[in-house]
C-alpha cells in the first residue's frame, strides 16, 4: 500500500451525461430523473465503490430559454431527495444544496438536521448565495455579491447557533424516574443581526454523532474569502491544473487568516468525465453530446458572460484577447466571467475551438475525454502536484460514463494508494477526517 495522500470523491447525483444532446440517446433514462430511483441508482453504485459522498446542485428558478432542449437543472427538491436516497445506503455521504439568499434559517437549520437523523449522520450542506431566483421569492433584484456573502455568514452562524441550541446530551429518556429531556441544556439563541431575527431554540435535537460537513462553491474573491472561514470542502470551477494549484494556495493562505488549519479546507474541483474504451470512442462521445451545429444557445451564454458577440463569426476565425470588450462592472458570475476571459487572454482559438471548451459549454469544470487510464493518470498528476484533495465526478455524455469511472477509474486509484479500499466510518464527517 501506498503513502500517498489518499482522496475525498464525490459523485454528482446531477445527470450531467444528459447535457447536450445526450439526453436523446435510447439508453438515457430521461424519463427517470424525476423519481427516486434514478438518484438512488446512482448513491447505491458510488457507495460500492466507497465515494465519501453523493452531491445534488440545485437552483431555484426554471430556464425556460434552455428548456425545448434539454432539461436543464428542473430537479427535485435536493433534501427531499436525498432524505429518500437515505433509506436505501448505508455508509455514503448526502450533500444538499441549500441557498441562504431565499430560505429562512430556521427551516433550512431543521431540513438538514433531519436528513442527519434519518441517515444517522451522513447529511452534508452545499452552502449557496445564488444568482438567479429573486423573482421566486419577493426580491426585486439579485442582491450584489458583497451582500450576498454577508448574508451568508450571518445565515451559517445562525444555523450553528440553532443545531447547538438542543444537544443531544439532553435527551435523557429516563422512563424510571420520567424525565425525556433535560431542559436546562435547551436554549434559545434570541438572535438579532443585521439580516436575521431568531429567537430560537430548534425544535429537534443535533444528531449524537459528528456534525453535518459543510461544502462551499465560491470561487471569486468574496466567495474564496467566506469559503476560507467556513467550509471543510470546496467546490470549485477550475479548468486546469494551474487554476486548481492557484485555488489551494489562496484557500490555505485566507483559512490561516481566519484561524483555520489549512488541512482543514479540502480542495474538490469538478471533474468532468467522457470515458470510453477507446480515445476516439470518448471524442466521438463529447462530439454527439456538445458537437451540434447550432451554437445559438453557446453564443448568448458567452455575451451574457463576458460580452462578446460572436454570433456572425466564421467558425474557422481566431478568438484573441483582442477581440475581448472591456469587463463588465456588474457581471453575472465573477467566476464564470473571469474563468472564460482567462481563456481568451491565455489560448488563440478558432471559434469552433472555443465552442468546445469547459468554459462555455459547462462550469468551467476540468475535463477529461478519454479511457479510464487517461483519468487516472490526470487524476494522479493533478494529486501529486498537490493541486487538489479530491474531486466531484461529473461523468458526460452517457451513463455510460458513470459506470467506466466507478467500475475501471476508481479501482485503478485504489491500487495505487490515492483511494480507499473500503469504508472504515459510517458517518460523512468521518469519511472526511480519514488519513491516507
Amino acid at each position: 500500500m501506498s503513502n500517498r495522500k489518499r482522496l475525498h470523491i464525490g459523485m454528482s447525483l446531477a445527470p450531467t451525461w444528459l447535457s447536450g444532446d445526450a439526453w436523446r440517446q435510447p439508453d438515457s433514462n430521461i424519463e427517470g430523473i424525476y423519481s427516486s430511483d434514478f438518484a438512488v441508482d446512482i448513491a447505491k453504485r458510488s457507495e460500492a465503490a466507497h465515494l465519501d459522498f453523493v452531491f445534488r446542485p440545485d437552483v431555484s428558478y426554471l430556464n425556460m430559454d434552455g428548456l425545448e432542449s434539454g432539461s436543464g437543472f428542473a430537479s427535485l427538491d435536493p433534501t427531499v431527495l436525498l432524505a429518500a436516497v437515505a433509506r436505501e445506503t448505508r455508509h455514503i455521504g448526502l450533500v444538499s444544496t441549500v441557498s441562504t439568499t431565499f430560505f429562512p434559517p430556521y427551516v433550512v437549520a431543521r431540513q438538514l438536521q433531519s436528513l442527519h437523523w434519518v441517515s444517522n449522520g451522513r447529511a452534508g450542506w452545499n452552502i449557496v448565495t445564488a444568482l438567479q431566483g429573486h423573482e421566486n421569492f419577493g426580491l426585486e433584484a439579485m442582491p450584489g455579491a458583497d451582500e450576498r456573502y454577508a448574508r451568508a455568514a450571518e445565515f451559517t452562524s445562525l444555523v450553528h447557533e440553532l443545531w447547538a441550541s438542543y444537544p443531544s446530551a439532553a435527551l435523557l429518556i429516563d422512563r424510571e424516574n420520567g424525565r425525556y429531556a433535560d431542559r436546562s441544556q435547551v436554549h434559545p439563541v434570541e438572535h438579532e443581526g443585521a439580516h436575521f431575527k431568531v429567537r430560537g431554540p430548534l425544535n429537534l435535537p443535533a444528531y449524537p454523532g459528528p456534525r453535518i460537513p459543510l461544502v462551499q462553491a465560491g470561487a471569486s474573491d468574496t466567495g474564496r474569502d467566506f469559503a476560507a472561514s467556513v467550509a471543510d470542502l470546496v467546490f470549485a470551477p477550475t479548468p486546469d491544473k494551474e487554476a486548481a494549484l492557484e485555488l489551494r494556495h489562496d484557500l490555505s493562505r485566507r483559512a490561516l487568516s481566519h484561524g483555520r488549519d489549512p488541512r482543514d479546507i479540502r480542495l474538490l474541483p469538478g471533474l468532468s468525465l467522457y470515458l470510453a474504451p477507446t480515445r476516439e470512442e470518448a471524442r466521438q462521445l463529447f462530439m454527439q453530446t456538445h458537437g451540434n451545429p447550432d451554437n445559438s444557445r453557446k453564443f448568448a451564454s458567452i455575451k451574457q458572460t463576458i460580452g462578446l458577440d460572436l454570433s456572425d463569426w466564421p467558425l474557422d476565425r481566431l478568438v484573441s484577447a483582442a477581440d475581448l470588450p472591456p469587463p463588465s462592472s456588474n457581471p453575472g458570475s465573477r467566476t464564470h466571467t473571469n474563468l472564460l476571459r482567462r481563456l481568451i487572454e491565455r489560448e488563440t482559438l478558432r471559434l469552433d475551438e472555443l465552442l468546445l471548451r469547459p468554459e462555455v459549454i459547462s462550469a468551467a469544470h476540468w475535463q477529461v475525454i478519454g479511457t479510464a487510464e487517461d483519468a487516472f493518470e490526470q487524476i494522479a498528476d493533478w494529486a501529486e502536484a498537490g493541486a487538489m484533495d479530491g474531486f466531484i465526478a461529473a461523468p458526460g455524455g452517457s451513463i455510460r460514463s458513470m459506470h467506466i469511472f466507478l467500475e475501471q477509474v476508481v479501482p485503478l486509484l485504489v491500487q495505487a494508494g490515492l483511494f480507499r479500499e473500503r469504508y472504515s466510518a459510517s458517518t460523512f464527517m468521518e469519511h472526511l477526517q480519514e488519513q491516507g
